[in-house]
């Protein structure tokens, strides 16, 4: 979050400026004056637009919150009347398979409090863990599962099978502390989880936030990226005035503090992980919100994009082990003015068939979204007005979000989860309605299309939603979200979109279970090819569906191509629709995978 913008920040107009020469400027800028971002011009908030459709049809969501079995709540301890920035953040979800039956199950990260007789000392609640049963139906297996422990005040969740022993486990950040749990065989023939922190050596001391996972090394194992965020303390807790004098105090904006050098955790084989932050050379200059590593470059080697509040956010290429920041020089650590934004959640996509990595990010009320497109050669364009994406962050702030394709025709569309950081904003609401964008064609080139009125009456309603996970809960081909409030229910939303077109899913398994984020997978259709991009972490503090997704718009798949991460491509034809398939590296058939 940035501090409140003036009116004349939100309507000025600027004509004619691009990713490409805010970057230029940006660039002359630090080469003459170190690394303070330069005065520019305020970004044109008046983007291309279109207006709102009217739509009767039937809603593209439906709320199965009630139905599912899943009561959780996520808490911010707002109620003890602080005042922190540490409320402001909210917490995530994960989806995964723990348990191998091929359904996803559901993770809910809890929060925390403020307890003792002055309200100062920092407790969680309990993080929740739901077994699918199949048909939008879950059951609480916290307890059974070893997670009814103690928990510190927590905030993002990130899964990954650390050890290749072919079951995800899962890490939790949050406050002064994080969490690697072990997936592990119980006594009863089913799994369990076990806190081996401390005997790996995974500790963290700071504020956490988002974590992604990703082999940045080529050993096989995935090594962990966490974002810190601010120094904020009980002892450095200054009272920060609200927007207005009838508003004597809110939370302070995150430039109230100092940022905080981020972590890149080494795995050593599944039996050690290592700080290596200053082996990379990480400054203290990101209050790091949002994180995903994917192949953005198209080397065969995974790259890590952070998504920083209130300062340039950060782009990693992976020269082989080490990691060099091109944030600026590629066009991505600012907007289309040169300005940095708010940024707090990520996807990468392909939005337009160009077989490129594009990178998506959520940003702060009057900010625009950005779109990067790729143009190739380690540049980005930031294409947010052109797009149409631009009206998403005029009235709203950004944080879950994931790209999909909804009405599987062939184009990946954009869901965001909104909702303030202040308790009383100026001009807008705390709760915040989400969005839903249609990627459309208009004149020869992709388009997003507002409708988010076809989503249902969760996307009418104002809510205040943090984390966001995209996957298909009951395996019929259409993407489900999950979505998490501050002080709100967990929200179950099923996918009804109609979607007369077929589709086909994808999971990847490398050889000996190495991890295989950064690698590529390509549907090749009649007349075009479908490009989708493994990737550790995304959205805001949340895990998605570790499955691909795609959505084929009538036509018939060729074959199917995997460059697999630090490796070579394969091929399988044969792939029929309407299931999902598993490819295993190194294994010359595709495995159908049964309904469940």
């Amino acid at each position: 979050m940035r501090a409140p913008l003036s009116p004349s920040r939100i309507t000025a107009a600027l004509t004619g400026a691009g990713a490409l020469v805010g970057t230029v400027a940006l660039i002359l800028a630090t080469s003459a004056c170190g690394s303070r971002v330069p005065d520019t011009k305020p970004t044109d908030l008046s983007p291309i637009t279109e207006p709102t459709e009217a739509y009767t049809g039937a809603p593209w969501f439906r709320d199965v919150t009630e139905a599912s079995g899943v009561r959780a709540t996520c808490r911010n301890g707002e109620e003890a009347d602080q005042f922190t920035i540490l409320e402001s953040l909210g917490t995530g979800v994960a989806l995964f398979d723990f348990d191998g039956d091929g359904r996803l199950d559901i993770f809910v990260v809890g929060g925390g409090y403020f307890d003792g007789p002055t309200k100062t000392d920092l407790k969680g609640h309990p993080c929740k863990l739901y077994r699918n049963l199949g048909n939008m139906k879950f059951e609480d297996v916290t307890s059974a599962a070893g997670l009814a422990g103690d928990w510190w005040y927590t905030h993002g969740v990130a899964v990954a099978d650390y050890d290749r022993d072919g079951f995800p486990d899962f890490v939790v950040t949050g406050y002064g502390r994080i969490g690697l749990f072990h997936n592990e065989p119980n006594d009863r023939g089913g799994r369990r989880f076990v806190d081996v922190s401390e005997k790996l050596g995974l500790r963290d001391s700071l504020w956490g936030t988002s974590a992604a996972w990703g082999d940045l090394d080529g050993d096989g194992y995935p090594e962990l990226y966490v974002c810190h965020y601010t120094d904020w303390s009980f002892t450095n807790n200054p009272i920060c005035k609200g927007t207005s004098a009838s508003v004597p105090r809110d939370v302070c904006v995150p430039q109230r503090f100092k940022p905080l050098v981020h972590s890149l955790f080494k795995n050593d084989r599944g039996q050690k992980f290592r700080d290596t932050a200053s082996e990379q050379h990480f400054k203290p200059d990101g209050y790091g919100l949002g994180v995903v590593i994917a192949d953005l470059n198209a080397d065969g080697r995974p790259d890590v994009y952070v998504a920083n509040d209130a300062a340039r956010n950060f782009l990693l290429f992976n020269r082989g082990g080490a990691l060099e920041e091109k944030g600026v020089a590629s066009g991505t650590a600012v907007d289309d003015g040169g300005q940095f934004n708010g940024s707090m959640g990520v996807d990468v996509v392909d939005y337009d068939g160009s077989g490129r990595a594009a990178l998506w990010v959520t940003n702060y009320q009057g900010e625009l979204h950005a779109l990067y497109h790729n143009l190739g050669a380690e540049m980005f364009d930031h294409r947010s007005r052109l797009l149409g994406v631009g009206s998403i962050g005029v009235h709203r702030v950004g944080f879950g979000t994931a790209f999909t394709d909804l009405d599987h025709d062939g184009w990946e569309d954009v869901v965001v989860a909104n909702g303030h950081v202040l308790r009383n904003p100026a001009g807008s609401s705390p709760k915040q309605q989400p969005v839903l964008f249609h990627n459309t064609d208009k004149e020869g080139r992709r388009f997003f299309r507002d409708i988010s009125n076809r989503g249902g009456p969760y996307f009418q309603a104002q809510n205040m939603a943090r984390g966001l996970a995209l996957g298909d809960l009951d395996n019929d081909g259409h993407p489900d979200l999950v979505v998490t409030q501050n002080n709100g229910p967990v929200v179950i939303l099923r996918n009804e979109a109609p979607a007369p077109h077929p589709w086909v899913g994808i999971k990847l398994v490398g050889k000996g279970n190495r991890d295989v984020v950064g690698s590529t997978v390509t549907v090749e259709l009649d007349g075009r090819k479908l490009t989708r991009f493994v990737k550790g972490g995304g959205s805001y503090l949340s895990a998605n569906d570790p499955r691909l997704h795609f959505g084929l718009g009538g036509a018939t798949i060729k074959r199917v191509t995997v460059r697999w991460s630090w490796g070579e491509s394969q091929s399988w034809e044969n792939v029929d629709p309407g299931a999902y398939w598993e490819l295993t590296e190194g294994q010359p058939t595709a495995k159908r995978l049964p309904a469940s």
